[in-house]
C-alpha cells in the first residue's frame, strides 16, 4: 500500500543527500508539492549530485549547514524525517568519534530544536511528527535458530556504529516521554539499491566485478542478513511518518534473509550476465575473484526482521527480492559510472587502500585507479 502524503506544512529531511535519504527525497518530491528542505553535511557519503534532478524542482532546497533553530523558525515544519547518520560500520571501528558526534549529538540537537519549536506548556503542537530512522544492528547478534527481531527485542549493540544508533534511539524515546516531542522510530534491515555508496557490500561487489578486481568477503561469508530494497524502505518510511502511531517503533525488513557469500555469488552471476558471453554459471569469471579476508572485529552473524506490526497496522509489504532486483541494479551502476567514479575519489580511495590492503595481503588497488581491462 502506498502512503498518502497529507502534511500541509514543510518537510525537513536530514541526511537527504545520502543513499536512503536521497531515494526518500526523490520519492517524497513526487508525492507532495509542500516545501522540502534537505539538510546534509555533504561528507564522503553525501553527494548533492545524487539528487541533482530533485533539486531542480521548485519545492526542494538543499541546505549544507544551518542552525536548526533558524530552520525551524523560518519554516513551518510539520514533518521531520531524520536520516542523517554515520552508518559505515568499518569506519566506526577505525574511528568511532564521528559516529558519536553525528549520531548521538546530532540527534540530540534535532530533538532539542523540535522541543523548543513544537511543544508548549499545554502539550505538543498538533500535526507535527518526527521520524527517527534507525537500524536493526541496535539489537545485536541473533542466534541461528532464534526468531527474528521485533519491536520488543532488547538492545545489544556490537559495533561503535550500532551503539551510537542505540544511544540515539534512547534519546528519541526519552524526549517523547519527558517533553512530549511527537516522535516515531523505525529500525530497518540491510538496504540495497541505486545511489548506494560503494563501501557497502552489494555496490562494492558490483563495481569490483565489473572492473575485474578481487571481491573481498569477510571471514567465511556465512553472516546472514535480511535484505531490503531502498524503494521498499522509502515506502515504509512514508507510511510510518504519515500513518504510524506517535511514540511507536516499527521494524522494517525485506523478508529476504541470505548469507553474505550467497549475495556475492548472486551479484557475480548478474554481472556476468550483464557482460554477456554466457558467464552466468556458478564459478564463472566474477565468482573466481572472490577472496575471503580477515573478518571484521565484533562482526554479528545474523540479523532478521519480523515486520508483522507494520504490515498489520499500515498495510506495508516489500515488493522486491534480490534475485529480481539485481539485473536492473547492475545496469544502473553500469549506466552511472561517472557518478561512481566521482564518489570513489579522495577520502574513499584512502580508506579503501588502508582498510583492505592488509586483508588482501597488500595486493589491492583502490577502485577508480586504472581499472583492470575486461
Amino acid at each position: 500500500m502506498s502512503a498518502v502524503v497529507t502534511a500541509g506544512g514543510a518537510w525537513l529531511v536530514t541526511g537527504g543527500a545520502g543513499f536512503i535519504g536521497g531515494n526518500f527525497v526523490r520519492r517524497l518530491s513526487r508525492e507532495t508539492t509542500a516545501p522540502i528542505v534537505v539538510l546534509d553535511a555533504l561528507t564522503y557519503a553525501g553527494n548533492a549530485s545524487s539528487i541533482a534532478d530533485v533539486l531542480a524542482r521548485p519545492h526542494v532546497a538543499l541546505v549544507k549547514a544551518a542552525l536548526l533553530d533558524a530552520l525551524f523558525a523560518r519554516h513551518d515544519f510539520t514533518r521531520v524525517v531524520h536520516l542523517a547518520a554515520e552508518s559505515h560500520v568499518d569506519r566506526s571501528i577505525v574511528g568511532p568519534q564521528p559516529f558519536l558526534r553525528t549520531n548521538v549529538d546530532g540527534t540530540f540537537q534535532l530533538l532539542e530544536a523540535a522541543r523548543r519549536h513544537w511543544t508548549t506548556p499545554n502539550g505538543p503542537l498538533a500535526g507535527r511528527r518526527l521520524l527517527h530512522v534507525s537500524t536493526d544492528e541496535v539489537f545485536g547478534d541473533l542466534a541461528p535458530n532464534a526468531p527474528p527481531f521485533t519491536e520488543a527485542s532488547p538492545y545489544a549493540p556490537s559495533s561503535p556504529y550500532a551503539a551510537s544508533k542505540a544511544s540515539a534511539d534512547l534519546l528519541v524515546r526519552a524526549w517523547h516521554r519527558t517533553y512530549g516531542v511527537p516522535v516515531l522510530i523505525s529500525n530497518c534491515s540491510n538496504n540495497y539499491g541505486p545511489w548506494q555508496f560503494p563501501e557497502k557490500l552489494i555496490p562494492l561487489t558490483i563495481l569490483n566485478a565489473l572492473e575485474g578486481r578481487e571481491l573481498p568477503v569477510y571471514g567465511d561469508g556465512r553472516q546472514r542478513r535480511d535484505w531490503l530494497h531502498v524503494e521498499d524502505h522509502c515506502a515504509a518510511l512514508l507510511a510510518i511518518v504519515e500513518r504510524g502511531r506517535v511514540g511507536e517503533t516499527y521494524v522494517v525488513g525485506g523478508g529476504d534473509e541470505r548469507e553474505n557469500i550467497d549475495v556475492v555469488r548472486a551479484v557475480c552471476r548478474a554481472v556476468d550476465e550483464a557482460c554477456g558471453g554466457g558467464r552466468a554459471a556458478e564459478g564463472g569469471e566474477s565468482a573466481a575473484r572472490i577472496r575471503h579476508v580477515a573478518d571484521r572485529a565484533g562482526h554479528d552473524r545474523r540479523y532478521a526482521i519480523d515486520a508483522t506490526k507494520i504490515r498489520r497496522e499500515l498495510g506495508w509489504a516489500p515488493r522486491h527480492s534480490i534475485d529480481e532486483a539485481l539485473p536492473a541494479l547492475v545496469r544502473w551502476y553500469v549506466e552511472h559510472r561517472d557518478w561512481c567514479d566521482a564518489v570513489r575519489s579522495g577520502e574513499y580511495r584512502r580508506f579503501y587502500d588502508e582498510y583492505y590492503a592488509a586483508r588482501l595481503g597488500g595486493n589491492v588497488t583502490a577502485p577508480g585507479r586504472s581499472p583492470a581491462p575486461r
